[in-house]
């Protein structure tokens, strides 16, 4: 049994786990998913704390849409226990707890419903390897193996970047940000649309549109010194 597993994945503790089970494992690095087990199989795992790292920051989505637009069967594993791992998870900590529960659930249900990709939960690393092991297992007992890897163009930071200007405007977040570059194709026009414009987008509504065209148009009024250090807390 081969698996592919993405370079960055070599410190997870998990490709150990799959030689130690008789898996033969071959590094590459991936630029769709972290672990390719069948031609058409590519799975994607994150811990809680890298899955609200990744909706912060847009790169979920981008993630997603490789996954379906690649590969005709991608998995998402998320990793470990959410109630628990929330209460140490450090990112954007201003957050309070049930915010950070809320996030997370908002980009489970994206991810399920919007992408249509299947969501898997673990609680641990040997609970995930013997999963890709139990997955690779099935499919080679059932299909005849093809080429693991492909050519796959890769998305570029700039592209991150881009998501993460948008996905920063209130109630918008990475899904938006991306049907936004989608239909505006640069940030810039995006930020200019109007708020009729705006609203024209799938789901984005009109109430969300016009919020953020008055975030965009009112003028900053400046604050006081101690209120601009509390501000500036808020963006860390």
């Amino acid at each position: 049994m081969r698996i592919v597993v993405d370079k960055r994945e070599k410190n997870s503790g998990i490709p150990e786990l799959l030689k130690q089970s008789g898996v033969f494992v071959d590094f590459a690095t991936l630029k769709v998913g972290d672990y390719i087990v069948f031609n058409n199989v590519a799975i994607e795992r994150k811990t809680v704390s890298d899955l609200l790292s990744s909706f912060y920051d847009g790169r979920l989505f981008i993630q997603c849409s490789q996954l379906v637009k690649h590969f005709s069967s991608p998995l998402l594993i998320v990793e470990g226990n959410i109630m628990e791992d929330l209460k140490t998870e450090s990112t954007r900590s201003f957050r309070s707890y049930d915010q950070k529960i809320q996030l997370v659930y908002d980009s489970l249900i994206t991810v399920v419903l919007d992408f249509k990709i299947p969501l898997v939960h673990t609680p641990n690393i040997e609970h995930t390897t013997n999963f890709l092991i139990a997955i690779a297992n099935k499919l080679s007992r059932k299909y005849s193996y093809g080429p693991l890897l492909r050519k796959i163009r890769k998305q570029t930071s700039e592209q991150i970047q881009q998501l993460s200007v948008l996905s920063s405007l209130p109630g918008v977040g990475g899904m938006f940000a991306v049907k936004m570059l989608r239909e505006f194709n640069t940030p810039k026009r995006a930020l200019n649309a109007s708020a009729a414009e705006l609203a024209k987008i799938p789901g984005f509504g009109t109430a969300r549109a016009q919020r953020i065209r008055k975030i965009l148009d009112n003028t900053y009024e400046d604050v006081d010194q101690e209120s601009q250090k509390t501000l500036l807390e808020h963006l860390k």
